[in-house]
């Protein structure tokens, strides 16, 4: 009996003990995926898709808890689509790319699994606008430098975590709390899927 109940001791401090790592421990997780994003309060807005690459880094202050810091290329931005007079279909991009620096907790409820909030302040680095038009077949494409977004974004990403293997599947939201411009009121509304890779140091 004292043998089943060293077996199952063991067994439950395995599972407990999570992937990120051992405590005290620092690992680096390069990153990819996808961005879907929009644009609240924004008559017609409907989401649009970008990428997301780049990096964070976690360091594992328990098996249950670690802190995580990164650095992320964001494309977000809206779109909106509709009609004119005369041709077939219109749509108009407002592509703005942003560097995201996630700050976020993470706790590990179980094995490979975590539940993760923080705060995101984001740095703009491009801002254009893009619009095409279709006529009897044909398409007309142009872009041009969207002016009036702020330089500064802040939100909150709130999201969760599966790690296999040292793969690590990451799906968040971020709520965006800054207007994006001074003359509407209009905030990001981001959703982000990415796979990365454990390093381990």
């Amino acid at each position: 009996m004292k043998k089943l109940m060293m077996i199952a001791a063991l067994m439950v401090a395995s599972l407990s003990a999570s992937a990120q790592g051992e405590i005290g421990s620092f690992s680096l997780k390069p990153m990819v995926g996808a961005t879907l994003s929009t644009w609240t309060k924004a008559d017609g807005s409907k989401a649009k898709i970008g990428l997301i690459a780049g990096f964070e880094g976690e360091y594992s202050a328990t098996h249950y808890f670690g802190l995580t810091v990164g650095a992320l290329y964001a494309m977000e931005g809206t779109k909106a689509e509709g009609t004119l007079t005369g041709f077939d279909n219109t749509t108009i991009k407002y592509n703005v790319d942003y560097i995201n620096i996630p700050v976020l907790a993470n706790f590990y409820v179980t094995k490979g699994l975590a539940l993760k909030f923080g705060v995101q302040p984001a740095f703009k680095v491009r801002a254009k606008i893009s619009g095409s038009v279709k006529y009897n077949g044909q398409t007309a494409k142009d872009s041009e430098s969207l002016e009036g977004v702020k330089g500064f974004d802040f939100s909150i990403p709130l999201g969760l975590s599966y790690e296999f293997s040292d793969f690590i599947l990451d799906a968040r939201y971020n709520l965006g709390l800054t207007k994006i411009t001074d003359g509407l009121d209009c905030k990001n509304s981001v959703f982000m899927l990415t796979l990365g890779y454990r390093i381990q140091f």
